[in-house]
């Protein structure tokens, strides 16, 4: 026993295996132990440690004595874990686990110090206050030039106009009988063109084509049409099949009401009952609800 005592550091972390022999790994962990938790002592602590009987650590020979160290010490524990009892080993992982833990912990610790110490962001100024002094600096231009806030648009360049004239191009599709206006008619003509191209060559072969091709009210050869080159046909022809399909493939889900009853079977059924429901549900309300609280009696 005394001589274990002498072979093993009372200060080290395997001082309580049997099996444990302190090594210069060992004695370099206690010193660096001893000199985090007394700092202003570190001199005494190093005058008490055995003196190195090798090179500086930053030799590459010490560095495999080191490494060859504590092979040999994983070794000797791996040895004397698989000696130890099944209660042993049991209290042995707990420990390990406690230890992992432990050093996780302090992990976590140290990066939410790390988030609440960061420094803050600079917000900008807000979009309702920046829009506020925008409205004063314009209104005292406006001012200064006899102007009113209606007639702002006047102080436009020509690159804040097209923007906003590209903003107001930008709106939502036209919706019920605004589909059938001139604007959208000339939209869906503009699209319609695109698949069938037509340049300048085409027009110019056309005017030389017919001699009358810029006719006036007076001329005779009114509803007379020039002959039309087969591609020209064969474009049509592609441009209506594609219309034709592109209609036949769309499909447009209908809003969903989760607030409303269910009184249809199917969506064919649900526009049927619509239907009834706008031509007769005013002259039928009371008898619906007399069939619906059953207080519906026979005469």
């Amino acid at each position: 026993m005394a001589e274990r005592e002498g072979r093993v550091h009372p200060a080290c972390i395997n001082a309580g295996n049997p099996h444990h022999e302190c090594v210069e790994f060992c004695f370099r962990r206690i010193a660096e132990k001893q000199s985090h938790a007394q700092q202003p002592h570190q001199a005494e602590v190093a005058e008490k440690l055995p003196p190195p009987s090798s090179p500086a650590r930053d030799d590459p020979v010490q560095s495999e004595e080191d490494r060859a160290a504590q092979e040999a010490e994983e070794q000797r524990n791996k040895e004397a874990y698989a000696k130890m009892s099944e209660k042993q080993k049991k209290l042995f992982d707990l420990r390990l686990k406690l230890n992992a833990a432990r050093k996780a912990n302090e992990a976590a610790k140290i990066a939410e110090k790390k988030r609440e110490e960061a420094p803050q962001e600079v917000r900008g100024v807000s979009k309702a206050k920046w829009f506020e002094e925008r409205q004063k600096r314009m209104g005292k231009v406006l001012e200064t030039n006899g102007l009113d806030m209606k007639k702002a648009y006047l102080l436009d360049t020509q690159e804040q106009a097209e923007a906003k004239y590209e903003k107001w191009d930008k709106k939502p599709a036209a919706f019920g009988w605004d589909v059938f206006n001139q604007k959208s008619l000339y939209n869906a003509y503009k699209k319609r063109t695109k698949d069938i191209p037509y340049g300048m060559e085409d027009y110019n072969k056309a005017k030389d084509a017919d001699p009358d091709f810029y006719r006036d009210g007076s001329s005779l050869q009114y509803g007379k049409a020039p002959e039309v080159p087969e591609e020209n046909v064969d474009r049509m022809v592609a441009e209506l099949t594609s219309r034709s399909t592109q209609r036949k493939e769309f499909s447009r889900r209908r809003k969903f009401h989760d607030e409303k009853d269910i009184d249809s079977i199917n969506d064919r059924n649900e526009h049927f009952n619509r239907k009834i429901e706008r031509a007769f549900g005013k002259y039928t309300v009371e008898i619906k609800n007399n069939l619906e609280r059953g207080t519906a009696l026979p005469d």
